[in-house]
């Protein structure tokens, strides 16, 4: 038997510094949400990762930054999770953040569900525990008499479908160089919400702290997002896929240091549960493919 190949300890460090980066994004959301519109704060979170993208890596690249043979897809697959930030800064305006973040990780679930009707991907047994499990967690988040169980949740959820359906198109576009990929959403995202900018906000005048948040929300997202590129090639996606929960942690504490906000019991144990369910599939999934076998290991 084979032992499943080593995990850089570098890999998981750019995971967890990558999580941390995308659970600043989410503080500052939370924050400006109070005072601004959500498609303004979308606007700004992409805006500002395609004007460093354009000015970082487009004097090298030039075209091949947009080049692609499926420029559709690419650019349905842009609408989507621009789509997805919206419901889910909206779900972030009103809900709490660790909560607001652990209804967004129903994704993986959803992505297993779809990856077996439209990518006639395996269900077995475990991956059927794992949506079962899942369910249950975002039960005990939104239940009865919670304070969660509010219409801003469908936000969170819904944020969660249309990025699992973003996963799904990105699977079908595997071969496109990763560049490409990180572009097209932001170049949606700028281009789409630049129209109903002027109209989005009544001041022509904002504070400095609230700018330099603006900026930051786009200058963390395109460093949160190098940073998971550089750290799946380092290490294999299914050994990596664990620690990609430590955005749970992150926003469990900035919950807790910045809003002063902490889950309720129950919310605590779905959201363990959410996250647990993950890694132990992924192990698991991970220990079969080190087995020799008469039939294919359940593994993406």
């Amino acid at each position: 038997m084979t032992r499943p190949a080593h995990v850089p300890l570098t890999a998981v460090l750019l995971i967890v510094i990558a999580s941390a980066c995308f659970t600043v994004i989410d503080v500052s959301v939370k924050h400006l949400s109070q005072r601004y519109p959500v498609p303004l704060l979308v606007w700004a979170r992409w805006s500002v990762q395609a004007l460093l993208m354009l000015a970082l890596l487009g004097p090298k690249l030039r075209w091949k930054l947009i080049r692609t043979s499926r420029p559709a897809l690419q650019l349905t697959r842009g609408v989507l999770l621009i789509a997805s930030s919206v419901c889910f800064f909206f779900g972030l305006k009103y809900l709490p953040l660790a909560e607001a973040t652990a209804l967004n990780y129903m994704s993986p679930i959803l992505v297993t569900l779809m990856a077996g009707w439209f990518l006639s991907e395996r269900l077995t047994q475990p991956r059927w525990a794992f949506v079962v499990a899942g369910l249950v967690g975002m039960l005990l988040i939104v239940r009865p008499g919670s304070d969660v169980l509010t219409p801003a949740a469908l936000f969170s959820l819904g944020a969660a479908l249309l990025y699992a359906t973003f996963q799904i198109l990105t699977r079908k576009l595997a071969g496109e160089d990763l560049m490409v990929l990180l572009m097209y959403p932001a170049l949606v995202g700028a281009v789409v919400l630049s129209a109903p900018v002027p109209f989005m906000h009544d001041t022509t005048w904002y504070p400095i702290r609230d700018i330099i948040m603006f900026l930051g929300m786009g200058i963390m997202g395109f460093l949160g997002h190098l940073l998971f590129i550089r750290a799946f090639q380092l290490a294999s996606a299914s050994a990596l896929a664990p620690f990609t929960y430590m955005q749970l942690v992150w926003s469990t504490l900035a919950g807790w240091l910045v809003f002063g906000s902490l889950p309720d019991a129950w919310a605590f144990c779905g959201i363990v549960v959410i996250a647990g369910s993950g890694v132990v599939l992924t192990w698991y999934e991970r220990w079969r493919a080190s087995l020799p076998q008469s039939e294919p290991a359940a593994v993406d």
